[in-house]
């Protein structure tokens, strides 16, 4: 199963590229992540690390893809036996988004439907908060 979220905010879009660029920044914008365990803490493609979710359960993790310059990366997190597969962008407002929006992100999320689903209401509110002016 496949689904598609998207969000617009305030924040621009390099400012935003960053909270995602920036591993450590993760956990401030992202309510169900509290830590990121990673060699770099910078995202760049074959990043393996564990990405810590509700404070308790360590999800490893992959990157399999970085464009800085498109603003995009890709990755791989595993849940058991399940795997997920992650798409994720960050893109400049359109003309037609409104005076205070200034930035749009998606995600896209591949994996199985008893997991995709419940994920992406909390996927939802990271994505708005990514966007958020602190």
């Amino acid at each position: 199963m496949q689904t598609t979220l998207r969000a617009t905010g305030p924040l621009p879009a390099d400012q935003a590229w960053e909270r995602y660029a920036d591993l450590d920044l993760w956990s401030r914008w992202a309510p169900q992540i509290t830590g990121v365990t990673a060699e770099h803490r910078r995202l760049r493609p074959g990043l393996r690390g564990t990405v810590r979710a509700a404070g308790v359960v360590g999800l490893p993790f992959e990157v399999t893809a970085v464009d800085e310059e498109a603003r995009t990366w890709s990755w791989r997190v595993r849940a058991g036996p399940v795997t997920l597969h992650l798409d994720h962008g960050v893109e400049d407002a359109r003309a037609d988004d409104g005076p205070r929006v200034r930035s749009r992100t998606w995600l896209r999320t591949t994996g199985p439907a008893p997991v995709v689903l419940p994920y992406a209401p909390i996927a939802l509110v990271a994505l708005h908060a990514l966007l958020l002016e602190r």
